[in-house]
């Protein structure tokens, strides 16, 4: 059962950027959005699970909302950051950046920090794993490698598309260059500029970190004392009542790391710009049309995190399969960036999409089979 949790929470996080893309947006809005969407179905899980079954002592459990709330900062930095990149970058580029970071990163977390890896045999199948799972993830990103054909699409490019100065990264709308077409030739595949892949790459570092940081601290809390044994195992050794019951302050402490980063990044425009330092930007909406769409992907969303937690605390997965696991939502972020939102890839492109991926399934099955506890 835990392994079947930690596959849907794939399906479920690979569908939320592709929705959130789908929906629009700008970062901030989408962020914003997402996360209204977290806390409605933290409300929904504390009232019709946590308190029937575990009861009022998990839900306003003090300890478990620090640790959900801190959880949930380190989230924001991670998920708007990704969003981020997803305007400079695309959605079938930046999401398998993405995870090439987040597997090793919180594999080697889970390893070293909670001590999940404990044998050589299990420490070299979870590095070839490691390495399948990356370079899968990085094979699904390629570009073309045709001279003639990038200096075409860049041509396209460049005539197609405002310069990428004229707006800022955080307030851009990533779905405004999320397929690169002309008229002419539909097929024609986004073509990411050197400029624009630096700024992409620096986003996704930044929310590597954020991300790796959300997915270890509830288990580091447990691993250091914080979180008393017979809190974290209940209620049959799975950490089912404590997982479920961080839902809630997880989802206050994403809305506000969210508000604060975008009040911050507001701030130092402003002061770019000459105006007043202020955290609002008089220039930019956040309560509009589209952050009320994005409750949508913050409920898909939603769904899969708590797969993952419940996954991470199962005895028979632990944080390195379940986070590994998730992953595979890469694959369901790939293919719906090109059939949903009609990102064009080259043959070439295409079947280093499916070599990829076939990389990333053999490297979660070495992972599932040969490092379960």
């Amino acid at each position: 059962m835990g392994m079947t949790i930690a596959l849907l929470s794939a399906l479920f996080i690979g569908s939320t950027s592709v929705v959130a893309t789908k929906i629009g947006g700008k970062a901030t809005q989408q962020s914003l959005g997402m996360t209204v969407g977290a806390v409605i179905f933290g409300m929904l899980t504390a009232l019709l699970f946590v308190w029937p079954r575990a009861g009022l002592g998990y839900v306003f459990n003090p300890r478990i909302w620090l640790v959900g709330f801190v959880s949930g900062l380190f989230w924001s930095v991670g998920q708007i950051g990704q969003f981020t990149a997803l305007k400079p970058l695309g959605v079938s580029i930046a999401m398998p950046i993405s995870t090439a970071g987040q597997v090793i990163g919180n594999a080697l977390m889970a390893a070293i920090v909670l001590g999940e890896w404990t044998t050589v045999r299990v420490w070299i199948v979870g590095l070839v794993s490691i390495a399948l799972v990356t370079v899968g993830a990085v094979c699904t990103s390629a570009q073309p490698k045709s001279k003639r054909q990038r200096l075409a699409d860049q041509a396209l490019l460049n005539s197609e598309l405002p310069a990428a100065d004229a707006v800022t990264d955080l307030g851009a709308d990533p779905t405004a260059t999320s397929a690169i077409t002309s008229p002419t030739s539909p097929a024609a595949p986004k073509i990411v500029s050197k400029k624009d892949f630096r700024k992409g790459l620096t986003a996704i570092a930044i929310s590597t970190v954020g991300y790796m940081l959300y997915f270890v601290f509830p288990n580091l809390l447990h691993k250091v004392g914080f979180i008393a044994n017979s809190v974290y195992d209940a209620p049959n050794g799975d950490g089912l009542y404590y997982m479920t019951s961080i839902v809630l302050p997880q989802s206050f402490g994403q809305i506000v790391g969210v508000l604060a980063i975008m009040g911050a990044m507001n701030c130092l425009m402003n002061r770019r710009a000459g105006r007043p330092v202020s955290p609002v930007d008089p220039n930019d909406r956040f309560f509009v049309k589209k952050t009320w769409q994005n409750i949508a992907s913050g409920l898909v969303w939603a769904v899969g995190n708590v797969c993952i937690f419940i996954a991470c605390a199962s005895p028979s997965v632990g944080q390195a399969i379940a986070t590994t696991f998730s992953q595979l939502g890469v694959i369901v972020a790939t293919f719906g960036g090109i059939v949903v939102l009609h990102e064009r890839k080259t043959k070439r492109q295409m079947i280093f999409i499916v070599i990829g991926c076939l990389l990333l399934v053999a490297g979660a099955i070495l992972m599932g089979l040969f490092t379960s506890k």
